[in-house]
C-alpha cells in the first residue's frame, strides 16, 4: 500500500455540519461549567450559521465574510443593568464555513479551533477586550 492510496481522497471527504459544530460547542461548554466562569455563560445560547450577515459584514467592514469567524451578541457582563430592559439574548455565533477554511488552512484539530472561537467569542460577554483576551493568551 503507497502512502497515497493509505490517505483519503480529498474528493469524498464530507465537511463537518452545523449540527457537528454545536456538538462540538456543547462539549466546550460542559467543559467551562467547572470553571470560575460557569454560573456566567449558563444562559448563553451558541447558534451555528455558515457565514455572519451582510449587514455584520457591513458594520464590521470586512473584506470578506471569510474574516469573521465568531461573533457576541449582546450586552457583556460588565456593562448589564436591572434596568435595562433586554430584547434579546445573549448568544454566540460560530460562523462555520471561515472555521473550515481556518481549519483546513492550520491543520490544527477542530475541536481545539471550535473552542478558541468560542472562548474568545465568552470573553466578550464577560467583558473583555481583544487586546485583554490576547493578553491572557500570551501568558500561557
Amino acid at each position: 500500500m503507497t502512502a497515497s492510496s493509505a490517505s483519503p481522497d480529498a474528493r469524498t471527504l464530507t465537511a463537518p455540519s452545523a449540527a457537528d459544530f454545536e456538538a462540538i460547542a456543547r462539549e466546550v461548554l460542559a467543559e467551562l461549567a467547572d470553571t470560575p466562569f460557569g454560573p456566567a455563560i449558563a444562559d448563553l445560547l451558541v447558534r451555528v450559521d455558515d457565514f455572519c450577515d451582510e449587514e455584520i459584514e457591513r458594520e464590521m467592514e470586512l473584506e470578506s465574510p471569510f474574516d469573521l469567524l465568531g461573533l457576541y451578541s449582546g450586552v457583556s457582563i460588565d456593562r448589564q443593568s436591572v434596568h435595562d430592559v433586554r430584547t434579546a439574548p445573549d448568544m454566540v455565533f460560530l460562523y462555520r464555513r471561515p472555521i473550515l477554511d481556518y481549519w483546513c488552512e492550520s491543520g490544527e484539530d477542530l475541536h481545539h479551533v471550535v473552542r478558541h472561537v468560542l472562548i474568545h467569542e465568552i470573553g466578550h460577554h464577560l467583558g473583555f477586550s481583544d487586546d485583554d483576551m490576547e493578553e491572557i493568551e500570551g501568558a500561557d
